[in-house]
């Protein structure tokens, strides 16, 4: 890679910044996106010369929508992906007959509480494209080509080296730099987990020309076709475009990610033939696995997404856990750099988010062997991630109504709109159902008196910026030194 190249197209390293992102995935990019919006300072570093290629993760969960609602970017990613095709088992000893059709996932309708009710489906690199375009609106970027060498913490923040020699200084770091993360290592955090499976999988972005047996309004299965099976999922974007799945039998095959190798699998497990592949864009392999970080935080430097926990891709969980730690995250941030919140708030990030991550992982390791194993499957509604929350966390405070602190602060509607309409952005939202509503002198709560409402009930309840309840009353009690504690401090 040539640094000089990529130095024309991306802004200079500063020498110093709020907050230091290493890696430009989805987790580093919503990240930056959050920072962006509430006036905080951050460096977002990538150590290709551009963003990931490739498909990998591919489902946004009904609770990521949420997220990417508050922050003004569901229209922009629903435009570009598309609901999830039903299964298609090919049979017949070609592999050239229509079998059974199926839907992975159970669907659901939405409800006034939950407007998005089932995952979309959009390749890794697409999602991401669609963060950056919104990132650089925000007056943001991405500095690629910067990788990360060393890091030295000290009592006021901390020094990051690059490969080049330069420098950057940063109050706070946020290691998102993927499963192998060389921050993590660094840091000496080491991880915890178990082989989901032991027989490797090849995923592979391959481009197909239009003649071929299959057509994008299925997900394609081959099952029983010599070594192991395939599957190509259509992927929205450019037509033709699959994403290829390929499991093998033997624990110890290595896959051949190559050009050749992929059309090899490709060709003989299904009947594609070789001049009807048009293009292989991108290939990898794994095996699932597992695992997650001892600690989420040293010191001034945290671990987030995949960096903090590797999961099996059953589920299309791994994607959205990690969006939802840079979620929870990044207000916490904002609260101490900005508004003076007690640096003991960014402790409650690891005591959210590790045990949020530890039950996903055994979720999505229980349906990774219910597909393939033929084990007991969860219940398919956990995929969807609407019912997680903190109760009994260290930020959950009281109930009223309804509701408990620590719960995700349902949807419903308004006579001019919806409740989420109310809570999107980056302030604190006070709803008052059927109750009077105390006045609030602060512009980082916004204060909303509201009529009666069965899915909350009648009390206050202080939604976090993240969208879920901090604390809830009948009354006032409790709520300025709740609001304290974070560094919402009214103006007297």
């Amino acid at each position: 890679m040539e640094l000089n190249a990529v130095k024309e197209t991306v802004p200079a390293v500063p020498p110093a910044t709020d907050v230091l992102i290493v890696g430009a995935g989805p987790t580093g990019l919503v990240l930056a996106i959050d920072l962006a919006r509430r006036g905080i300072t951050a460096l977002l570093v990538e150590k290709s010369d551009r963003l990931f290629p490739g498909s990998r993760g591919k489902g946004i969960q009904p609770r990521t929508l949420e997220v990417l609602d508050d922050l003004g970017l569901v229209g922009a990613v629903q435009r570009a992906g598309r609901d999830y095709p039903r299964m298609l088992s090919w049979e017949g000893q070609d592999g050239t007959v229509r079998g059974r059709e199926w839907d992975m996932v159970e669907r659901s309708e939405p409800t006034e509480q939950e407007p998005y009710a089932n995952a979309l489906l959009i390749g890794q690199s697409r999602f991401q494209d669609v963060l950056h375009a919104h990132l650089r609106g925000l007056g943001g970027e991405v500095a690629f080509g910067c990788e990360v060498s060393g890091i030295a913490q000290d009592p006021e923040g901390v020094t990051a080296t690059f490969t080049d020699g330069r420098t950057v200084r940063a109050r706070h770091v946020v290691a998102a730099d993927g499963g192998r993360s060389a921050i993590r290592r660094a840091l000496g955090i080491t991880m915890e987990g178990e082989s989901v499976d032991p027989r490797p999988l090849l995923v592979a972005d391959v481009l197909l020309t239009p003649d071929v047996i299959i057509d994008d309004r299925n997900w394609h299965v081959w099952q029983g076709r010599g070594d192991g099976g395939a599957v190509l999922c259509p992927l929205p974007g450019e037509p033709g475009l699959f994403q290829l799945i390929v499991r093998f039998d033997e624990e110890h095959a290595v896959p051949d990610t190559s050009h050749a190798g992929v059309v090899d699998r490709l060709t003989s497990l299904t009947p594609i033939t070789d001049d009807q592949i048009t293009k292989v864009l991108w290939a990898s392999d794994f095996r699932p696995r597992a695992a997650l970080a001892t600690r989420y935080r040293d010191g001034r430097v945290f671990l987030a997404g995949d960096a903090a926990h590797i999961h099996s891709p059953a589920g299309a969980q791994g994607l959205n856990t990690s969006v939802q730690d840079a979620y929870n995250l990044g207000w916490k941030l904002a609260q101490v750099l900005r508004h003076g919140a007690p640096a003991a708030l960014l402790d409650t990030y690891e005591d959210e988010r590790r045990p949020i991550a530890a039950g996903v992982l055994g979720m999505s390791t229980r349906l990774h062997r219910h597909r393939i194993l033929g084990e007991r499957s969860p219940a398919q509604g956990e995929t969807r991630q609407l019912d997680l929350g903190y109760h009994g966390g260290p930020l959950a405070r009281g109930r009223a109504g309804a509701l408990e602190a620590g719960m995700r602060a349902p949807d419903g509607p308004l006579p001019d709109g919806r409740i989420f309409d109310l809570l999107r952005g980056p302030h604190f939202t006070l709803l008052a159902f059927a109750t009077a509503a105390p006045a609030i002198a602060c512009e980082q709560v916004r204060v909303h008196e509201l009529g009666a409402y069965d899915a909350y009930g009648r009390g206050l309840f202080l939604v976090r910026p993240d969208g879920y309840i901090g604390w809830a009353g009948e009354n006032t009690t409790g709520l300025d030194d709740y609001l304290t504690a974070l560094g919402v401090r009214q103006q007297h």
